[in-house]
């Protein structure tokens, strides 16, 4: 298996974001907040999440997505995600 680069990730995770939530890919940095930045609730977080367990093809648990605040927090735990066989 090839290894995903975090830039994959993020590209991933902005793409979605952009589909998901109609979010300016301008304001997708890595530092910023889904909350207060993206202006997503956590019916927007449920409804990334499941798009990317389809993007992934692995299950999220959503103890792992709890601490997730930022873009670069949801580019971490895919990372780690996808490097678990």
């Amino acid at each position: 298996m090839t290894e995903v680069t975090k830039e994959q990730v993020f590209n991933q995770v902005k793409d979605a974001l952009v589909e998901l939530f109609e979010i300016d890919v301008e304001d997708i940095q890595p530092d910023a907040h889904l909350y207060q930045d993206l202006d997503l609730d956590s019916i927007d977080a449920v409804d990334l999440v499941v798009h990317l367990q389809n993007v992934t093809g692995k299950k999220i648990k959503p103890d792992e997505f709890s601490a997730v605040r930022t873009v670069d927090d949801v580019v971490e735990a895919v990372t780690e995600l996808l490097k678990e066989s």
